[in-house]
């Protein structure tokens, strides 16, 4: 016997008829049918009438319509007299006559304010009518924007549990005193509000700008929408050089535009370090309590990112769905070390500042997690498939796909006042194992680090893997068996073979990646490793060596760099990346990127700055160059792990 097939229609399921069956029922079958349809036509009048005479024969005591207590939803025009009724199976003798009068008079009272409804919805309906089109889409645009208003509003409303600011040190100033290097630090604000005025004059709004178009740019990883990323990124910066009608405009754009409840797909990793980075930045720089609540309203939108089954955060979140996906070319749908490994600075200050433990449970968890997994040659693998929790091809790297993911560790550590002993720890062995297996020097003695792929060393170095000679230099302090000196001379080494990668240019600007053989050493090969899209890398490296050495070559180093950009990469519009280092005429790639606000040019203003300015005792820099505060945890726990006490 063939059964039925079953499909839902509007939380039904009704049957089909079953394969090879006629839909043509028998002469037997219909006169059934008849008969049925007749029985349900009589119970469906018996029914009607019992609800009728339940809701309009006069009432008895003990069933009163209005003693329901729905009338307030239901019948939302009643305004029900309850000081006047009985209880529910109050019978009071000899009251019959009355009950009924008072019914009917409600009965009435009912009509009467139906009736009236009615007239009044005809009436202004008749005066919408007498209204032009263009007067009515005012009206329909005027409601639009009052319902989005109250949204906004009840979406932040929320407060946030009062927490002590930590100690802030040197968010202003930083007067180098030498008037020579304040020209060059001048100069530098200079760049910044060109690039800042080009963005609100030609892409206001957008996530970037494209300065020889003059117009707004924006990425996939932003969702391809106007969430306005250099605003959010550039907003620290401003702030620190004294921009603060800048900030201002900034900061009111914020306050009415940004808005979290889109339905677009972003990159959980680039939303992190860039908008809750700056946001938060932005709000222990200045003290605007707006910063720290959108801050907490887009973190809220990336928690459905960790519903993995191991809790490895996929790479792509949509912020209105709260579904995720990894990108279709990283290795078998794997997360990436980079991404899933650069999250923990901005947890756990969200975790701070909201009381909510789940950020900081998320990062830890992560941890432990990576911590129970063998690691080939002690080396962390850049994908890790969040399925099934296994590691996917081995390919270890300090730049793009893993960099972000050790200098996190050291910052853990800094960050809690150095009494997140595990991170300590766990940056210690990495580097340990990245000593041994990719750093080397080549044939004309320049230090640099490679790429390990599937047990081969490639002899190439990126642009993004110099940030390591200023992580070295800022680990040195704290590393075991007395290697501090050893630490601050691979940052020293580092830091000379990016600029060679830089001084062997025509431009003076680093190519994207450079090779260590066949005779060549620190130079691009391949055409797609010769541009250079205004990363601040190699700076970055320079101003923490300055910090720790107070060598002149690295001002010196800087102020190069700070030419070259200015010279090749400056047009009206802004500033953009060139195609090619090597060309005395190179083309333009058209995008002033955020992350040149965020930090090339901050790095060049603190290189050029009294050490004064965001102390690195009290400040720790996010991977998007966005200062947060130590967290001196003597008085603050933090769920989950009994060492940041």
């Amino acid at each position: 016997m063939t059964t039925p097939a079953l499909l839902p229609l509007s939380g039904r399921r009704i049957p089909t008829l079953a394969p090879g069956a006629s839909s043509f029922p028998h002469h037997r079958a219909t006169l059934r049918l008849s008969e049925k349809f007749i029985l349900l036509l009589i119970l469906s009048a018996f029914i009607t009438l019992c609800f009728g005479a339940f809701f309009f024969l006069p009432d008895n005591s003990k069933h009163k319509r209005f003693d329901l207590g729905l009338e307030d939803v239901l019948i939302p025009h009643v305004d029900s007299n309850k000081e006047g009724k009985q209880p529910a199976g109050h019978i009071i003798h000899g009251q019959g006559g009355h009950d009924e009068h008072r019914h009917r008079e409600d009965e009435e009272s009912l009509r009467n304010k139906i009736r009236a409804d009615h007239e009044r919805a005809l009436e202004e309906a008749k005066e919408k009518l007498k209204k032009s089109r263009e007067e009515l889409r005012a009206e329909i645009q005027t409601e639009k924007s009052k319902v989005a208003r109250d949204l906004k509003k009840k979406d932040g409303s929320r407060p946030l549990p009062p927490v002590p600011m930590p100690k802030l040190v040197g968010v202003n100033d930083g007067d180098p005193g030498d008037p020579d290097v304040k020209e060059k630090r001048d100069k530098i604000r200079e760049m910044m509000k060109h690039a800042w005025g080009s963005y609100r004059q030609y892409g206001w709004g957008h996530d970037e700008l494209k300065p020889l178009a003059k117009k707004g740019h924006s990425t996939n990883i932003f969702g391809n929408s106007q969430l306005g990323a250099t605003i959010v990124d550039a907003l620290d910066t401003l702030y620190m050089m004294g921009l603060h009608s800048e900030f201002k405009d900034g900061q009111e754009w914020i306050e009415q535009n940004l808005d979290f409840s889109l339905n677009v797909e972003v990159s959980v990793f680039e939303v992190n370090i860039r908008f809750i980075g700056g946001l938060l930045a932005a709000y222990y720089l200045s003290g605007q309590e707006v910063f720290k609540v959108k801050a907490v309203q887009l973190a809220e939108k990336l928690l459905p990112a960790f519903n993995t089954p191991t809790g490895i955060p996929w790479a792509m979140v949509n912020l209105k769905s709260g579904v995720g996906r990894n990108w279709g070319w990283a290795s078998a749908g794997s997360s990436i070390l980079a991404e899933f490994g650069t999250l923990h600075m901005e947890f756990v200050h969200l975790t701070y500042l909201t009381g909510n433990p789940a950020y900081y449970q998320k990062v830890m968890h992560i941890r432990k997690l990576l911590a129970k997994m063998d690691r080939p040659n002690g080396l962390y693998p850049n994908y890790l498939n969040p399925r099934t929790g296994r590691w996917g091809q081995h390919h270890t790297s300090v730049g793009g796909l893993g960099d972000s993911f050790y200098e996190y560790l050291l910052k853990a550590w800094l960050m809690s006042d150095k009494t997140d002993v595990e991170a300590r720890k766990t940056y210690d062995d990495a580097i340990e194992a990245i000593e041994r297996h990719l750093i080397r020097k080549s044939s004309g003695g320049l230090t640099f680090i490679g790429e390990w792929k599937n047990g081969h060393l490639e002899r190439k170095m990126g642009h993004l893997t110099c940030f390591a000679g200023g992580m070295f230099a800022l680990g040195a302090d704290g590393s075991p068996d007395d290697k501090a000196g050893h630490y601050l001379q691979l940052g020293a080494e580092i830091a000379h073979t990016c600029h060679e990668s830089y001084d062997r240019t025509v431009l003076k600007l680093g190519p994207e990646a450079f090779k260590f053989d066949s005779g060549l050493e620190a130079v691009a090969v391949r055409q797609n490793e010769k541009y250079y899209i205004l990363r601040p890398e190699v700076i970055e490296t320079y101003w923490y060596m300055w910090r720790f050495t107070h060598d002149p070559k690295y001002r010196q180093w800087g102020w190069e760099a700070t030419q070259a950009i200015d010279k090749y990469c400056r047009v009206s519009g802004g500033f953009s990346g060139v195609k090619d280092v090597y060309s005395s005429n190179p083309a333009y790639d058209d995008v002033q990127q955020s992350f040149f606000l965020a930090e090339t040019l901050k790095y060049l203003y603190l290189l050029f700055s009294g050490d004064d300015l965001l102390p690195l005792e009290n400040w720790v820099f996010n991977t998007e160059a966005h200062p947060l505060p130590v967290l001196h945890m003597a008085n603050l726990t933090l769920p989950g792990n009994n060492a940041l006490r």
